[in-house]
């Protein structure tokens, strides 16, 4: 771990994730080995992937991650929702770095003020840095891509309050013009939640026919129309029109799971899915 930085204190690891290097390296590379790799012919620009505990979407969230083992990235933006209130409607770290039980993760401060100043000027308000969140949803995907960049890589840390399209959009395209090429855009997201294991196939099937279509339009138009639902809604539609506009054209759904699959209770089931976001060759 590095020393001397200013930290975010990770408030999940040993409940939401192993709190132990070892047995969280063991947990994930599990993870990995059970998610069939796919092949993807083309440049991955961005992620979708849950952020339930690791026991009950790591598996879902290991055919994304698999598919960008091995790429070089520097720089990888996780987009989030943020579950607590805030008045703000976007935020970011005012650390200097992530912990997880792997090590620590810097911030791309250079990265994330130069995509405030975008946001300023597009929305009238920028990031506003906090200290010690308790947020899940994006730190839960740290250990993953740890493991899958064993190089190291740099961080762009933002959580959502307001997922609203016009958000999303200022969102999108200042990460578009902020990120480097051969940029990481991962969005966070879990699906239906608390429908049975049928309901909740038939709602996430629906939203994730629109997120196959690459129509973030459609994704909020099913919400809308309660024909489908995402808690990262604005992190989803965020990264696919920021991938769009740095070149990616086409969206590939590796695999959907809910809950149920773990725990056998099928009354009541929150939905999980990963998907990639590529230019085709």
């Amino acid at each position: 771990m590095t020393t001397g930085q200013n930290l975010r204190p990770s408030p999940i690891a040993g409940t939401w994730y192993p709190g132990e290097p070892a047995t969280l390296t063991r947990s994930i590379d599990r993870f990995l080995s059970a998610a069939q790799p796919q092949k993807i012919d083309g440049q991955i620009i961005a992620l979708i992937v849950p952020h339930a505990g690791h026991r009950y979407s790591g598996v879902v969230a290991a055919f994304a991650f698999n598919a960008i083992r091995g790429m070089p990235v520097k720089n990888v933006a996780v987009i989030s929702p943020m579950h607590q209130f805030h008045p703000a409607r976007l935020l970011t770290t005012a650390h200097d770095a992530y912990v997880t039980p792997l090590g620590s993760i810097p911030v791309n401060h250079e990265l994330v003020t130069r995509l405030n100043k975008l946001l300023k000027a597009d929305l009238g308000d920028g990031l506003t840095p906090i200290v010690a969140d308790q947020e899940h949803s994006l730190e839960i995907q740290l250990p993953f891509l740890q493991r899958v960049f064993s190089d190291g890589f740099e961080l762009v840390p933002v959580m959502m309050r307001d997922q609203s399209p016009d958000t999303a959009r200022a969102l999108a395209n200042g990460l578009a013009k902020t990120m480097p090429a051969g940029s990481l855009l991962v969005a966070s997201s879990d699906l239906s939640h608390f429908y049975s294991d049928a309901e909740a196939k038939a709602l996430d099937g629906a939203i994730l026919k629109a997120i196959g279509d690459f129509s973030p339009e459609s994704v909020y138009q099913v919400e809308a129309e309660e024909r489908g639902f995402a808690c990262g809604l604005g992190a989803i539609t965020a990264i696919l029109w920021a991938a769009r506009e740095m070149g990616a054209d086409k969206v590939t759904i590796l695999n959907h799971a809910t809950s149920g699959d773990v725990t056998g209770d099928r009354s009541s089931v929150v939905g999980y899915a990963s998907a990639v976001v590529y230019k085709t060759k």
